[in-house]
């Protein structure tokens, strides 16, 4: 179940050293933020790196952020100190979106108590809490994961489940309705696919509250059962949206390779414009 920690809450923890807190300060234009991290950062916090231990290098049609193999990242939550029934806090400073990732991988790989910080590192110093600079290399945890318990749909299943589920593609409107794309290949989205962008879910840098998350929700016909999925550019944001649903008491499966791999698969059809089932071309 989604958790949310605030600043004053993660401080006490901090107190009696009982939390693990990681530091995965990412954005798609600034994709390593190793030298934020160390010029401050909250006190013990680990820097995780989104690209080479949240997810694993692959070929273009597995899109930009493959999952990382269950061993690979077993051996990085040991590097940043996590152990066995351990109390994990993420945080990073861009609408929670690297934190949701190392979110929904640890806890879908069996780790019970993971919360990500409300409003990210700015909530933190703007409560008058303390940094501190430098790396942080703690003792290696032991702890034991799972392989990823989750509906997780490959290509096959995303393109089905557009005609039988609730499909949102949580990127900003002009990218799903094919007015620019920045990365990837070609524009447009998944045919059938509804648009419900990563800022909805949020006021600021925190999260909406469950009755306007649910709201948001239910205007996409997600509600209590509605089978439903998310998928993003690279499979990073969606797991805010995934996050924010079960924040309001939802579920939803998450589609990894997203656009990325879809855009990257010849054959694969593209729709554009408002209309979410209107096929326009090809891949």
């Amino acid at each position: 179940m989604a958790q949310l920690i605030t600043p004053a809450e993660l401080d006490g923890l901090l107190s009696t050293r009982s939390a693990r807190v990681l530091d995965v300060r990412y954005r798609l234009d600034r994709p390593d933020g190793r030298a934020e991290h160390l010029a401050g950062h909250v006190p013990g916090a680990v820097y995780v790196d989104m690209e080479t231990e949240l997810s694993r290098h692959g070929r273009p049609d597995e899109g930009r952020h493959p999952l990382p193999p269950r061993d690979a990242l077993q051996t990085a939550a040991r590097r940043w100190g996590i152990g066995d029934g351990d109390t994990v806090v993420a945080y990073d400073d861009d609408r929670a979106l690297g934190a949701s990732r190392v979110w929904w991988l640890l806890t879908r790989s069996g780790i019970a108590d993971v919360r990500i910080l409300d409003g990210g590192l700015g909530a933190w110093t703007a409560a008058g809490l303390p940094l501190e600079s430098g790396p942080v290399i703690p003792e290696p945890g032991a702890v034991s994961l799972a392989a990823i318990a989750e509906p997780v749909l490959s290509i096959d299943e995303a393109a089905a489940f557009a005609a039988s589920g609730v499909l949102i593609d949580v990127r900003a409107a002009e990218r799903y309705r094919g007015e620019i794309e920045p990365v990837d290949p070609i524009a447009g989205h998944i045919p059938g696919a509804v648009n419900l962008p990563t800022g909805v879910y949020m006021a600021g840098e925190r999260f909406r509250d469950a009755a306007s998350l649910r709201a948001l929700f239910a205007t996409v016909g997600v509600g209590d059962g509605t089978p439903a999925a998310a998928y993003c550019g690279s499979g990073v944001t969606a797991a805010q949206a995934v996050f924010a649903a079960e924040l309001a008491g939802l579920e939803l499966g998450i589609y990894p390779g997203s656009w990325s791999e879809w855009s990257n698969t010849p054959g694969r059809p593209i729709a554009t414009g408002e209309d979410p089932a209107e096929v326009t071309g090809s891949v």
